[in-house]
C-alpha cells in the first residue's frame, strides 16, 4: 500500500457496506493506523463494521470538526510526513466535499504530499445523476439562510441561476426543517420551475422524485427527520 493521505467514503446511514463500497476501500482501511475524524464515535462503529477484527485501542484519533483549531490541524499530518498513512472520515459520505477534510487536504497538497480520494457515495453526485437536471452545470449550496426573509431571498436568486445560467441548485436542510423548506419553495418559486427531493439516498425508503414546483402541491412527502438534499432546475 502506497503512503498516502486516504480520503476514506462512509455509507450515507445505516446501509451494507458492500452495497456501496469497494472491496479496495477495506484491504486500503485495514492498513491505516491513524485517522482524521469528524466525529470519534461514529469514526470507531464504522471501522468496526469494515473489519469486527480491527483493534480500536490501537488506532490514533485526530479530531476535525468546527472547533479544531487551524494549529491542531496543521500539526495531525505529522505521521504522513513521517512514512505512514493515514484516513480521513467524515460522519456519512465523502469527506471533503460538504463535509469538513478540506482544511486538511490542502496542507497535505501544499507540502506535496500524496492524497487518495477513494469511490463512496456522495448525496451531491448521486442526486444529480438520479434528478434529470443539468449534470454539466451544477452547484452545492449547502445550507440556506436560517431567517426566513434571508431564506426566501436565496430561494429566489437560486432559482434565477437555474434559469439564466442553466445550472442546478442544490441545497439542503436540517432534517427537522425539511417541511419548512418545501413550504418556502412552493410558496416563492415559479409554478414551472422543476423541484427534485432526494430522500434517505441508498438506503431502506430511499425516495427521489422530479417534480415541478406545481405538481409537488397537494402532493408533499414526508420528509421529517429524513436526510434530504434539494434541487432546482428550470
Amino acid at each position: 500500500m502506497e503512503t498516502a493521505l486516504y480520503l476514506l467514503p462512509v455509507t450515507l446511514g445505516d446501509t451494507p457496506l458492500e452495497n456501496v463500497l469497494p472491496a479496495y476501500n477495506k484491504e486500503i482501511i485495514c492498513g491505516i493506523k491513524h485517522f482524521i475524524v469528524e466525529d470519534l464515535r461514529s469514526a470507531r462503529r464504522f471501522l468496526k463494521k469494515v473489519d469486527s477484527t480491527i483493534d480500536i485501542d490501537s488506532l490514533t484519533f485526530y479530531p476535525l470538526n468546527k472547533h479544531t483549531s487551524p494549529e491542531d490541524i496543521a500539526g495531525y499530518l505529522k505521521p504522513l510526513i513521517n512514512g505512514a498513512s493515514m484516513g480521513v472520515i467524515s460522519e456519512a459520505g465523502c469527506p471533503a466535499v460538504a463535509d469538513p477534510g478540506a482544511d486538511v487536504v490542502a496542507i497535505a497538497q501544499r507540502e506535496k504530499l500524496k492524497v487518495v480520494p477513494l469511490v463512496g457515495p456522495s448525496s451531491i453526485i448521486l442526486s444529480v445523476m438520479a434528478s434529470g437536471f443539468n449534470g454539466q452545470s451544477f452547484a452545492f449550496h449547502g445550507y440556506l439562510p436560517i431567517e426566513a426573509g434571508e431564506r426566501i431571498k436565496k430561494l429566489k436568486t437560486l432559482e434565477q441561476r437555474a434559469y439564466s445560467e442553466d445550472q442546478t441548485q442544490l441545497f439542503i436542510e436540517t432534517p427537522y426543517r425539511n417541511h419548512k423548506m418545501l413550504e418556502d419553495i412552493l410558496l416563492n418559486c415559479r409554478p414551472q420551475t422543476r423541484l427534485c427531493i432526494a430522500a434517505n439516498i441508498t438506503c431502506e425508503g430511499e425516495y427521489i422524485q422530479t417534480r415541478t414546483v406545481k405538481a409537488w402541491k397537494g402532493n408533499i412527502p414526508e420528509l421529517a427527520k429524513i436526510p434530504c438534499i434539494f434541487l432546482l432546475y428550470k
